[in-house]
């Protein structure tokens, strides 16, 4: 073995040996789990975090055909945006969908982390990739923040655009951003619009701050049908679907899995968990 094969070969058993609870480390480094809202359950769901990491896939959602797809790529590890187990279980059998994607996980010794609103509320987290998405400059956190140790973390982020655009032109650069068959929005603003807010996932509770902040428009995932009334002309309102607006928070991981645990292979999910059709 010459001296180069031999170095080759350590340096590849070194990063077989990664184990679960370092891949879980690095991430709530990333986002630390007090980020978290009152009502959420992100961190450790199903699973073992001694064991050496065989591959992580990446999703937003955990079901039953996501454990097939780690099962099929001989992955010990999945990530998520949203937690598996969100309410309380009294009893693991097959009653429903999470119980049985439960029973599959650990029967198939697959470890199953969750980052929710962690990650929603975590500097260059889920808000910050959506605006990146839009092309939006200067990013920041807008409304209440959250100092956790050094960390400060946000729910909602606000930018700018390059240069004021039309609603409709900017609706259209939503529709093709974040692959979106319709956009629910409220009357189109007259004024260009430059300065975006943010919120991934269901956002209602911070339109007020965002006019506040003068924003031009507020994009989200989802919103009530009255959060919608007295808003005419004053913000531009654009809900373009909870699950497309978190699409790319897998990527956010797989950023820094790569990062912080070289070797660890990871897979994007090619599993579309979105539950809602447009017909």
């Amino acid at each position: 073995m010459t001296e180069n094969s031999y170095i080759c070969t350590k340096f590849f058993k070194k990063l077989k040996s990664v184990k679960i609870k370092e891949v879980v480390s690095a991430l709530e480094r990333f986002a630390p789990l007090p980020l978290q809202e009152g009502f959420d359950n992100a961190g450790l769901q199903v699973g073992l975090t001694e064991t050496e990491v065989s591959g992580a896939l990446l999703c937003l959602d955990v079901t039953e055909r996501v454990v097939d797809e780690a099962i099929a790529l001989g992955c010990n590890l999945i990530v998520s945006h949203h937690p598996l187990i969100f309410h309380a279980l009294k009893r693991v059998s097959d009653d429903n969908d999470v119980q049985r994607t439960v029973v599959k996980a650990i029967k198939n010794d697959i470890t199953v982390v969750s980052m929710h609103t962690n990650a929603d509320n975590a500097p260059s987290g889920v808000n910050f990739k959506i605006a990146e998405r839009m092309g939006l400059k200067d990013v920041r956190f807008f409304g209440p923040e959250k100092l956790v140790g050094d960390i400060m973390g946000g729910s909602g982020v606000i930018g700018e655009l390059k240069e004021g655009v039309k609603a409709q032109d900017f609706m259209m650069m939503l529709k093709r951003q974040f692959d979106v068959a319709c956009i629910m929005a409220n009357q189109l603003l007259q004024r260009p619009i430059r300065r975006v807010a943010i919120c991934g996932g269901a956002g209602a509770f911070l339109l007020g701050d965002a006019i506040r902040a003068g924003a031009d428009a507020f994009v989200t995932g989802e919103m009530h049908y009255h959060d919608y009334f007295g808003h005419e002309q004053e913000i531009q309102i654009a809900v373009i679907g909870h699950y497309q607006s978190e699409q790319f928070t897998n990527e956010i991981f797989k950023e820094v899995i790569e990062r912080e645990c070289p070797g660890v292979k990871c897979f994007l999910t090619k599993t579309n968990t979105n539950p809602i059709v447009y017909v």
